[in-house]
């Protein structure tokens, strides 16, 4: 019979008993069961009468010992409990929020009392003056609401004054194109990763002591180096494209990925298409002041000899794209603990990362070499068919093919 449920049926046995049974009796039941159940019975009791694991290794002792005198027992008054810590010592609470709040105070004259704030350090520190467990201590930070929290990234370093209307722009943008049918697609890069036999963070059930060795350091591999994804997310469709490089994150490689997701995955679903509207960081490689970022689309444009509209989402907003929420933890997920040891091992883990709202993933390795720090000069600028929109023309404008 497996453990969940025997621990079902000790459960309902005590929850017809327990209104009737005294501190000696109960005792007795819970020591018969015990005997009865046998394999995993201290797990199974504890779990299933809420009793603590060392209350009923004692009576099992002394059941053993036969020391069971029902004329020694003390049986406890009917509706007997013992009062809580924070009401025997008034000043119990107080001192606990004193010790939780004395490292974020900005008073130069508090000591920092511990690096962090584990529930035994912290009762330490209130046994000098009362006798307290860290489990207590727990029960206490629970009733006031007190839980372990992450850091919040809430708070920008800078925020333009048009940073909502932008997002009001892109998001008005989108639906024009969605109810034309036309291609919306949000691009973004991921950051580099070391290629190699290094360590992943997080962890992943392996069976013990064989789990994989990998270097102790993680100096860059010179021969495998390092890659870098970059994404293109078709927000109608719900699919993805992401584009594995070995060089240097340029606007040329950028804008590649862009054509090869076009060529290779999109050019028949959009046949009908007039115009693609790209969604990008405001800087970086794909950023609004990159002049060869324009140029590169205008290749594209008039390869395609379609309108390419581009709008950047607002400075120091680059956690807004939906890329970041959809897909990066979720790739971060599916390669934690695995070592990347080759680029075919990042395509290949990419291409199988799936979510429950069924995103489907295309992924390729990019072999080319691009330049760095191409410099476009004025005269091969101005030769960029570009019309800027009329609300911040620098963050929001078209790329025409020459010819129309």
């Amino acid at each position: 019979m497996e453990k969940e449920q025997l621990i079902e049926q000790v459960q309902k046995k005590y929850d017809l008993l327990k209104n009737v049974l005294n501190e000696y009796t109960r005792r007795l039941w819970l020591w018969t069961e015990a005997i009865a159940i046998w394999k995993w019975w201290q797990t199974i009791v504890t779990k299933a009468t809420w009793v603590n694991k060392n209350t009923v290794l004692a009576w099992v002792k002394e059941v053993k010992a036969n020391k069971l005198n029902l004329e020694e027992w003390q049986i406890r008054k009917k509706w007997w409990w013992r009062k809580k810590l924070t009401e025997t010592n008034k000043d119990l609470e107080k001192d606990l929020k004193e010790i939780i709040e004395s490292s974020t105070r900005w008073d130069p004259e508090t000591p920092l009392l511990w690096c962090s704030k584990s529930l035994r350090k912290i009762a330490d520190e209130l046994s000098k003056k009362y006798k307290i467990s860290h489990n207590a201590v727990w029960n206490i930070l629970k009733n006031i609401w007190f839980s372990l929290q992450w850091n919040r990234k809430t708070q920008e370093w800078w925020n333009h004054e048009d940073r909502d209307e932008q997002f009001k722009f892109i998001y008005k943008k989108t639906k024009e194109f969605q109810s034309e049918k036309q291609p919306v697609i949000s691009v973004d890069t991921k950051k580099k990763e070391n290629i190699g036999n290094f360590k992943n963070e997080w962890k992943e059930y392996y069976k013990k002591w064989n789990s994989p060795e990998v270097n102790v350091y993680d100096f860059i591999d010179k021969e495998k180096w390092k890659v870098n994804p970059y994404w293109i997310y078709d927000i109608e469709q719900n699919k993805w494209w992401v584009s594995v490089w070995i060089s240097t994150d340029t606007a040329k490689f950028a804008v590649n990925s862009i054509r090869s997701w076009w060529n290779k995955m999109w050019k028949e679903i959009y046949y009908w298409a007039t115009k693609i509207y790209i969604n990008a960081d405001w800087w970086w490689s794909n950023g609004s002041r990159v002049r060869l970022w324009k140029t590169e689309l205008q290749e594209f444009a008039n390869e395609i000899n379609m309108e390419i509209h581009v709008s950047h989402f607002p400075p120091w907003t680059s956690k807004w794209n939906k890329i970041e929420h959809k897909m990066f933890s979720f790739i971060s997920k599916n390669w934690r603990w695995r070592p990347l040891i080759d680029r075919a091992t990042v395509v290949k883990l990419i291409w199988n990362t799936t979510t429950k709202t069924w995103l489907k993933i295309q992924s390729e390795l990019d072999e080319n070499i691009y330049e760095k720090w191409i410099k476009i000069s004025d005269i091969e600028f101005a030769k960029v068919n570009i019309k800027k929109e009329d609300f911040h023309g620098e963050w929001n404008y078209q790329i025409l093919p020459m010819y129309s």
